[in-house]
């Protein structure tokens, strides 16, 4: 495996790290604290980056 092929992998499992984090956050006191503008950015983030990991695992499929 080539060293950026390596980067993607590494890049995509930080990113799901991320993704997960953010989600559980959702369900927290905190969350349901925050103005509903910033829950829906937060949301919306949260959705950019879910298709951001699907992308970057199309790309890995090509390394095989």
């Amino acid at each position: 495996m080539k060293d950026f092929q390596q980067r993607v992998i590494d890049e995509r499992i930080e990113l799901d790290e991320k993704r997960e984090k953010l989600e559980a956050f959702f369900h927290t006191d905190t969350f349901n604290s925050l103005s509903r503008n910033e829950q829906l950015l937060l949301q919306r983030q949260y959705a950019i980056m879910t298709i951001y990991s699907q992308t970057l695992e199309k790309r890995i499929e090509l390394f095989f």
